[in-house]
């Protein structure tokens, strides 16, 4: 029995937690509740939670090992100087909103497509741990899309032409689709593209599910145009809304999702003229998806 509560939001997808203060350290056996939660729902919502850096980390080492790697542009020009948390804000370095023209925000409207964070890296990403410390007025939700959902409501004839599929994901594709394409040359080498399987499949739950992102821009052995009209194919399924959370923020709110069964996006917000501070702390997985089932 879960010594906390969890509510499903939907008959089968995300669910809110209750019942836990994660500025704590995790009890015996709570970090293996939690996987569970995870297992069964693919997004937990925690309300409430008081969270500093310090805390926010702790509860990712809990559950994992942390990224280090922060993948965006102006690296160097963080506000945040702990590299275990990724600045998911309209920050500039000195707090104040960044200019209409920054580079950085320019980058940052990519997070606006669906993707799965970190598909672009050799190990991608297990879960992503997004904390509210600021939140606008209005706008800026943030938007999870089911994949294991998605994948079970596919024609049997489309499971069996994509199950066995290799992509190539990477950041350069995703800004490429906004047309951003202003790297410098040690970002384009960092950048490069990685493989992936298209479909997953996870012997904790014997589910399989579509492994899907902006961050894909070719299909291993097929020709681009070919391959891109797939994958928007695919896309436009998995996003139906009936495969989609939507999350209103409220400040101190957690939202966990698994990157591996889901993708996510944020949602506009007036970014120009509301402040927005939201810090993520992101765990990597364990291989990567061409070292791991078919």
């Amino acid at each position: 029995m879960n010594s906390f509560k969890v509510t499903p939001i939907t008959p089968s997808f995300a669910a809110e937690v209750s019942g836990i203060d994660l500025s704590k350290p995790l009890a015996s056996g709570i970090a293996a509740e939690i996987d569970a939660a995870m297992d069964a729902y693919g997004a937990l919502v925690f309300r409430d939670q008081m969270l500093g850096d310090p805390e926010q980390r702790a509860f990712g080492e809990a559950l994992g090992t942390i990224e280090t790697s922060r993948a965006t542009v102006d690296v160097e020009k963080s506000r945040l100087q702990d590299k275990t948390l990724n600045d998911i804000s309209n920050l500039a370095a000195d707090g104040t909103i960044l200019a209409a023209d920054a580079r950085k925000r320019m980058f940052n409207l990519g997070n606006q497509l669906w993707h799965s964070d970190s598909s672009f890296k050799a190990v991608p990403a297990k879960y992503s741990m997004l904390h509210a410390r600021v939140i606008p007025p209005s706008g800026g939700a943030t938007e999870v899309a089911d994949m294991r959902g998605a994948w079970d409501a596919l024609d049997p004839e489309i499971q069996e032409k994509v199950r066995d599929l290799i992509c190539e994901h990477s950041l350069l594709f995703s800004r490429q689709l906004l047309g951003f394409t202003e790297f410098t040359e040690t970002e384009r080498a960092s950048f490069a593209p990685v493989r992936q399987r298209l479909v997953r499949y996870f012997p904790s739950t014997g589910r399989r599910s579509l492994y899907l992102s902006a961050h894909i821009g070719r299909i291993v052995g097929w020709p681009v145009p070919e391959a891109l009209a797939l994958i928007r194919d695919l896309m436009e399924h998995a996003t139906e809304r009936r495969f989609v959370y939507s999350h209103t923020w409220r400040v101190n709110d957690l939202l966990i999702w698994d990157n591996r069964t889901t993708m996510h996006r944020g949602r506009p917000y007036d970014d120009k003229r509301y402040p927005r501070d939201m810090r993520r702390v992101t765990l990597t997985d364990v291989a990567s998806t061409l070292q791991q089932a078919a």
